[in-house]
């Protein structure tokens, strides 16, 4: 049987008297979307978080990749290849689309920004930059600021840079949010197809996307996992639809 790309275990993680985190526990094999669903103040985004290393976790385990990747900061974990877009957009702004992706390439290979040779002519960024653009749909907006993008072609262009980071798993945090039903459908079909290079974890709450996309589904209240489970195991839960599939908002 092939072992969990991410595994965790038993994560805690309380701020005063709120336990954000209780004991969850969950694992992403390889090609799977793994969705992350719960209603608004679950503890969703803290959990990803945790994962990608931007918030230290009370206690428990994550293993990447076989490793126990715990005392590694954000930086570390990208370079080992958990990839990660942000529920709030974080990209430079002032900066092209190529530009943005050039950057992933550049920390990918190694090397400091090349001062003696105009880097916007070399071929060893620009083209895998403008691959990954041309994959998630950007290639005619490559030269466009990033603050000039749309919501929904930011968060496009966070998947391309995940993509020229080499990642080995994706945490995608709300990738829909701020797409309207056409843009939707198209990234819907784009992350179908990526789960192939690479497994996903999913936070979202578009459910006509997680029901097409998920092989498990997680769903998470209070902080903890009160069931995981195909897609129809979920639907048919009594307890997941009281809590939240029958009572959104």
């Amino acid at each position: 049987m092939a072992e969990p790309v991410l595994e965790i275990r038993n994560l805690n993680k309380s701020f005063g008297a709120l336990k954000a985190t209780d004991d969850v526990s969950l694992d992403l094999m390889p090609g799977e979307i793994h969705a992350l669903i719960g209603p608004n103040g679950a503890g969703k985004t803290t959990l990803i978080h945790q994962i990608a290393g931007s918030l230290k976790p009370g206690s428990g385990t994550i293993n990447f990749l076989g490793r126990d990747i715990g005392a590694l900061g954000v930086s570390e974990r990208t370079r080992l290849g958990l990839g990660r877009t942000f529920q709030i957009s974080s990209l430079a702004p002032e900066f092209s689309a190529l530009r943005n992706v050039m950057l992933a390439v550049q920390a990918r290979q190694g090397s400091s920004f090349r001062f003696f040779r105009p880097v916007m002519r070399d071929a060893t960024l620009t083209e895998p930059a403008m691959a990954a653009l041309e994959r998630v749909g950007l290639g005619d907006r490559a030269r466009i600021s990033a603050a000039e993008l749309s919501h929904g072609e930011r968060r496009q262009l966070e998947i391309a840079i995940a993509l020229a980071l080499g990642s080995k798993a994706f945490l995608l945090d709300e990738p829909m949010a701020g797409m309207g039903p056409e843009g939707s459908k198209t990234l819907t079909t784009f992350l179908d197809g990526l789960r192939r290079e690479a497994p996903i974890l999913l936070v979202e709450h578009d459910m006509d996307a997680v029901f097409a996309l998920a092989d498990r589904i997680s769903v998470l209240v209070y902080g903890r996992v009160i069931a995981t489970g195909t897609v129809e195991e979920i639907r048919r839960d009594p307890e997941v639809r009281r809590a939240y599939l029958g009572d959104q908002d």
